[in-house]
């Protein structure tokens, strides 16, 4: 199966992917990784997409698009693929498609994670990280520790990572509103895109989305 993967920030778009991607035996493709690797081994796209990020500017779509291609040509991709963090826009969702089709491919569903704004805030803005260690991640609502402002592991200080604050997170989803969402239309428009409520447990929210990209790969 070749997925996309939509959803606003919080939506915990990487913790299903990764759960998704394990139960379909298809490899998780997400922008950040790839960007990261193609940084670190040094790829002619890495050190052009280095430059942009160093610059404090955009990475341009065809930087991201190359990426994307490279890493859906490795031979472990070749029966399907799930795609979270691309495509960004509508710009790259026609490349995508362009891409595909060059291939004989097409895309066998769009995945929508639907959660209210409000709640995007409140589990985004809750967020409690340790200053020892950023992966000791703790919540004020849904995971809170022990003591208040401490890590329940190490000790360490507790703090609201800057891009975890409110008016961060308002900013986030107003540039998803902007960007990213309008890729549903183009994607409803072609009849791919299941819409699922991302509330609830992990495990839920997986049971859910494996039903709905079941019932529309007996569609297609």
């Amino acid at each position: 199966m070749r997925i996309v993967l939509v959803g606003p920030p919080g939506a915990g778009k990487g913790t299903q992917a990764a759960f998704l991607a394990k139960n379909l035996s298809i490899p998780h493709i997400s922008t950040g990784d790839l960007f990261r690797a193609n940084i670190s081994k040094q790829t002619e796209l890495g050190k052009l997409a280095k430059s942009y990020m160093d610059a404090g500017n955009l990475v341009p779509d065809e930087v991201t698009i190359g990426m994307a291609k490279d890493r859906m040509e490795q031979p472990d991709a070749e029966n399907g693929f799930l795609l979270d963090g691309f495509p960004r826009n509508v710009s790259q969702a026609e490349a995508l498609d362009e891409m595909l089709q060059s291939e004989g491919m097409k895309l066998d569903g769009v995945l929508d994670l639907e959660v209210p704004e409000e709640e995007v805030v409140k589990r985004i803005a809750g967020r409690r990280t340790c200053r020892n260690k950023s992966a000791h991640v703790f919540h004020a609502t849904y995971k809170p520790p022990k003591k208040e402002g401490v890590c329940d592991v190490c000790g360490g200080e507790l703090y609201q990572r800057d891009d975890d604050s409110e008016e961060t997170v308002r900013k986030r989803l107003e540039v998803y509103h902007t960007q990213t969402e309008p890729i549903i239309d183009y994607y409803k428009a072609q009849g791919l895109v299941v819409t699922i409520s991302a509330l609830g447990k992990v495990e839920d929210v997986t049971a859910r989305a494996m039903e709905a990209l079941k019932r529309e790969d007996h569609a297609a």
